[in-house]
């Protein structure tokens, strides 16, 4: 099955685990799956990013949107993200509530349905791993996934111990731990959006490192107005004016090949524009003198 098939599959498939365990929370009395369940939703989230970024490359730039359609990507995670956040933030209200009035949850049924939704999601993790070498947005799917393997596994051993000793401030004190790790993996995404929105140098990219590696090219005397920012997930772009060496005007279509080369191998650079300038113009020339000052 090709990628974007196993993707649509993983997106079913951990929407039916979210579905799931809220369904199971209610019949447990379990406020800890529930709140798994919403860690679950982190996962439809991730998926459905990476699906869409799959979809929407496919998509064609047009004149309206040059750019193509990789922001709105990043506009859903913005948007889901927040939601997740006050999700949270009213499922560790009802855990405080719970703790100071407590209910008894069914632990044994509570086990039983983390465990279906372990199951599902290590199955989804599975169909998936063969990309993530390749893929940045299947990568951070997986990460998700794992995150939320280790929280089911926490309501998993809850359950047990609730049926066993019958302490009911287990549950709340299980939705506290798993409403914190929601909450971490939240903020890192509404981060990473927000990033891009704002045109922030990409995660891993050295802007300084950049106009290096450009200042040591030959022929390359001084570089001014870089930016480097990403258009969507994955997709880097940058831009410069390049003063280049006197008498090395005929050598820019040259240097213009090496800088391509250089930040798509090390950086992951793919879009980039460049304006070469020159102290002296040189009026049978193709590139955009600088005057003397």
């Amino acid at each position: 099955m090709p990628k974007r098939g196993k993707l649509a599959l993983a997106f079913v498939l951990s929407s039916a685990v979210a579905v799931l365990e809220f369904a199971g929370g209610a019949l447990a009395h379990s406020l800890a799956l529930t709140t798994d369940a919403v860690h679950v939703c982190m996962d439809v989230l991730g998926l459905g990013i990476a699906l869409a970024a799959s979809i929407g490359a496919m998509r064609r730039a047009n004149r309206r949107k040059t750019f193509g359609y990789g922001r709105l990507e990043v506009l859903g995670a913005l948007l889901n993200g927040s939601l997740l956040l006050a999700a949270s933030g009213v499922i560790a209200y009802e855990a405080i509530v719970r703790l100071r009035t407590p209910v008894h949850p069914h632990g044994l049924l509570m086990t039983a349905f983390a465990g279906a939704g372990l199951l599902v999601n290590l199955a989804v993790a599975a169909s998936l791993r063969e990309h993530h070498h390749h893929d940045l947005n299947v990568r951070a799917t997986l990460i998700h996934i794992a995150g939320d393997a280790l929280a089911s596994l926490f309501v998993i051993a809850g359950g047990f111990l609730i049926a066993w000793t019958g302490a009911t401030w287990i549950d709340p004190a299980l939705s506290l731990v798993v409403a914190a790790m929601i909450v971490a993996g939240v903020a890192s995404v509404i981060r990473d959006a927000g990033d891009v929105l704002l045109e922030g140098s990409p995660p891993g990219i050295d802007v300084v490192d950049v106009e290096g590696r450009i200042r040591s090219l030959a022929g390359v005397s001084a570089v001014h107005d870089l930016h480097v920012w990403s258009i969507a997930s994955g997709a880097h772009a940058l831009s410069a004016h390049l003063l280049l060496d006197e008498g090395r005007l005929m050598e820019g279509p040259a240097i213009l090949g090496r800088l391509r080369e250089a930040v798509s191998d090390r950086y992951g650079i793919t879009h980039v524009t460049i304006q070469l300038e020159s102290e002296h113009c040189d009026p049978g020339g193709i590139v955009i003198c600088c005057p003397d000052e």
